[in-house]
């Protein structure tokens, strides 16, 4: 199998500047088929044919789309990696570490609430190994996590974080928060709950918060506390 497609562009016979309504909607119909499919049967065993049933589409109007199963399979990984990476390319070196890594928290847990079926299919294609996925993965992922933990290091230097590993920050947080997607038949279980709601997952964001933050926040200079955080005040 030829695996040198990593993360080029589908050849799906459309950009996106140039689809119609129509053929966005069609897509996403599509891509969100395909994600079931992928993750109930990984790529192996997933067939153009068994997107096309869970799509409601005929197989030759999916392949007006996507000519291979690798490149559907390329696609769904590329919208779930755009999607999870954007927030953390837009760390903010000028921002408060507090507010900006609270955000990004908060933001991986929802995508574990609104797409857990999207981060399975992640999930598997690293475990196998990532063969689609692993020149993405050495040049432009580790470019972007370079980037951003030198922000995480530019917090340190100004004694607004205390000196931890930025990539260790960085691991952490998308072990924790990926988790309540990848884990939730064990969580559902162990918690002794049918589902898990969205106040649920919002106590997911508060916990992770505190409990990632207080290791790695630096105390604040007495002038900097707000009128609450000071004693006595």
């Amino acid at each position: 199998m030829d695996h040198d497609i990593q993360m080029v562009r589908p050849q799906n016979g459309a950009d996106e500047a140039g689809k119609t309504r129509i053929q966005a909607r069609n897509e996403k119909r599509i891509l969100d088929a395909a994600q079931e499919v992928f993750a109930a049967y990984g790529f192996h065993g997933a067939t153009i044919e068994k997107v096309a049933e869970k799509a409601d589409m005929s197989k030759p109007n999916l392949h007006y789309y996507f000519k291979r199963k690798t490149d559907l399979y390329v696609a769904v990984l590329r919208r779930t990696l755009e999607t999870w990476l954007t927030p953390l390319a837009h760390l903010d070196p000028e921002g408060d570490p507090e507010e900006e890594l609270s955000r990004y928290i908060r933001f991986k847990v929802e995508m574990s609430r609104r797409s857990p079926i999207a981060s399975r299919v992640f999930a598997n294609e690293v475990l196998q190994g990532a063969p689609f996925l692993k020149e993405y993965m050495e040049t432009d992922l580790r470019e972007l996590v370079e980037s951003k933990s030198g922000v995480i290091c530019g917090w340190i230097k100004q004694g607004k974080l205390l000196p931890v590993d930025p990539y260790h920050l960085i691991f952490l947080i998308w072990a924790a928060t990926q988790h309540y997607a990848d884990f939730q038949p064990q969580i559902k279980a162990v918690m002794n709950m049918p589902r898990l709601t969205k106040d649920y997952f919002a106590d997911v964001s508060d916990s992770l918060i505190r409990i990632i933050l207080r290791g790695v926040l630096a105390d604040k200079p007495e002038s900097a506390k707000t009128p609450a955080e000071t004693p006595n005040s």
